[in-house]
């Protein structure tokens, strides 16, 4: 598949999550009132959103500007490791391992992320253009984005006490 239609997808399809993600939250108007939901579900909604700013990214800048899509990717992922690792801390204090793993790997995934933005010559370690590299990494970033929508809508990766 041609790199710059995967990202057009890709950033469709998660703008798509988006939406559905907020339908799911209208629904539970409860979440938004309680800080400890309310930062969790943020998480969801970050780990759609970001990713498909990403997308976008890559679609303008593409191969003819890297530079565009390289600073997009490593500002976003700044971004969402610094919120992610937030999360992290608060998943850590409350004792939802669940939550602690998901956003660990999440955390590792935006720096790795950051890192070929900033340095994408690392991506021919494993053998692939930046560009592409970023897709592989995105799509894994918005796995775990699945997993926790899964556990969180199971009432497993809600904060200890928050259940429904």
């Amino acid at each position: 598949m041609d790199v710059s239609t995967f990202y057009a997808l890709f950033a469709a399809t998660c703008f798509t999550l988006v939406g559905l993600w907020w339908n799911v939250v209208q629904g539970h108007d409860d979440w938004m009132r309680r800080p400890a939901l309310r930062r969790v579900v943020g998480g969801v909604y970050l780990s759609f959103l970001l990713p498909a700013l990403m997308g976008l990214f890559a679609q303008v800048g593409g191969d003819s500007t890297p530079g565009l899509w390289r600073a997009g990717f490593a500002l976003l992922a700044v971004i969402g490791c610094a919120s992610t690792l937030r999360l992290l801390a608060y998943g850590r204090r409350d004792g939802s391992p669940f939550l602690v793993v998901i956003m660990g790997a999440a955390a590792l995934l935006y720096l790795l992320i950051a890192v070929v933005g900033i340095v994408p010559e690392i991506a021919g370690v494993v053998g692939l253009a930046p560009i592409q590299a970023e897709a592989v990494l995105l799509i894994l970033l918005v796995v775990l984005g699945h997993g926790l929508v899964w556990r969180f809508m199971a009432g497993e990766g809600r904060p200890a006490g928050e259940e429904e």
